[in-house]
């Protein structure tokens, strides 16, 4: 196969990754690789990766797939035919580490379970992501994002549905990209372990375990918090659910709104300014004391001070009173105007941008979140470059996603194949070639 420093000059340069994923958050994990010099070849079925397909122009060619598969090489292969079960187990003994997000079973039957794969390179690091998990009731259920967002409370989480009252699901699929990333961070402590001792190991993630990552603040039980906010809050849910409650009226009780005087209620949030919208991130009292300062009422508004009663119904107007005075004074202005003005004085803003316009963004350009490729079909690209940044082994990969079977040959003439092996494979439909 190709030389794999070639495959970057990242801290990963010399590893290779067979990934056997579809989707999102496999492909993203083994982007995450990619992205730190690993050499990933993505197997794919003949009919590739479904993500290939869905709202493109260029037929098996999305910017869901492209987005998502930048960096790697791609290898098609059958593996439902004996034969190509065959052109994997060759390859196995040059690979590192073998990352897969089928539902469960699906690898065993296809013979790339760790137990068949290991028995060929013991030292495997195998790297799997699944749903709902490795044990218990659901671990054999299959997952995606959506299922996931609604098991974990994410869906639920900012009370948000649609005209008819119908949860609405996050439009990102955060579940996805966060499994993603944390199965990358396993694979790299593993292949740090495998070069302290020698061993190779399995590495799992879920979607649901991602899910509650991201809220474990909320998830999280302790005793005395409870008993004050938490337990009366779900008991009345619960019992509005049981008499039949719609999702707004469920989400109003777990929100519990109006009934606290939080300064997050005022100083993070978007306030609607004369052209856009102005998003204000005031985390600490001081960034919210200087927010009052640039709009002129400090000393007046006390949601921070010590002896502030959140729960005091009179505190409770007064913050929806400077709610609705605070939204009228930014509405006065333009954007660039409070921008200015917040930024002058160190507080966390910013102008309500749509993602269409992020590619063209100066900040994320002149950083480098921003990067140039060449793809073999649809051509230059812009694309969201590596999420870190490394001084000493630069990260990134200068390769667009793989076009389907764009790099078959390549991959197997370099693992052992002969040309007339590789063209029988290819008469037969085992393995399939970039037309």
């Amino acid at each position: 196969m190709e030389d794999r420093e070639a495959a970057g000059a990242g801290p990963l340069a010399g590893v290779r990754v067979l990934e056997f994923t579809q989707i999102v958050a496999g492909p993203v994990a083994g982007m995450s690789l990619a992205d730190l010099g690993a050499d990933v070849i993505k197997v794919e079925p003949p009919a590739g990766d479904p993500h290939r397909f869905v709202s493109t122009s260029v037929p098996g060619e999305s910017k869901m797939y492209q987005g998502n598969n930048r960096g790697k090489r791609g290898l098609v292969v059958d593996l439902r035919d004996p034969r190509g079960a065959a052109v994997i187990r060759r390859l196995i003994p040059s690979v590192d580490v073998v990352l897969v997000n089928y539902r469960a079973g699906v690898a065993e039957r296809l013979g790339i379970d760790y137990a068949s794969l290991r028995d060929i390179r013991p030292d495997l690091i195998y790297a799997q992501l699944s749903g709902f998990g490795e044990q218990g009731p659901s671990a054999t259920r299959g997952g995606s994002d959506i299922v996931a967002q609604a098991h974990s409370g994410l869906m639920a989480l900012d009370g948000k549905s649609d005209e008819r009252g119908i949860p609405q699901v996050i439009g990102t699929p955060v579940s996805d990209y966060a499994a993603g990333l944390a199965l990358a961070m396993g694979i790299c402590a593993a292949l740090l372990h495998r070069e302290r001792t020698g061993e190779g190991q399995y590495v799992s993630t879920s979607l649901l375990r991602a899910g509650l990552l991201l809220q474990n603040r909320i998830v999280m039980r302790e005793p005395v918090s409870d008993a004050a906010i938490r337990d009366p809050r779900m008991a009345a849910l619960q019992e509005a659910q049981s008499g039949g409650a719609s999702f707004p009226e469920l989400a109003a009780i777990r929100q519990g709104r109006g009934q606290v005087a939080s300064p997050f209620q005022l100083y993070y949030r978007a306030y609607r300014a004369a052209d856009g919208f102005v998003i204000l991130g005031a985390l600490t009292p001081q960034n919210r004391n200087a927010v009052r300062g640039v709009l002129g009422i400090e000393g007046r508004e006390h949601s921070d001070d010590a002896d502030w009663d959140a729960r005091d119904p009179d505190n409770i107007r007064a913050t929806d009173d400077w709610r609705e005075w605070i939204e009228a004074e930014i509405r006065q202005r333009p954007v660039d105007h409070w921008l200015e003005r917040f930024e002058a004085v160190g507080v966390p803003a910013a102008r309500l941008n749509f993602p269409e316009e992020m590619a063209d963004d100066e900040q994320a350009n002149v950083d480098g979140m921003i990067v140039e490729l060449e793809h073999q079909v649809t051509g230059a690209q812009r694309v969201v470059g590596p999420p870190v940044l490394m001084s000493k082994t630069p990260t990134g990969s200068s390769r667009a996603a793989p076009a389907l079977g764009e790099h078959t040959a390549e991959i197997l003439g370099a693992g052992g194949f002969a040309a007339d092996e590789i063209a029988a494979l290819v008469e037969d439909g085992v393995v399939r070639t970039l037309d």
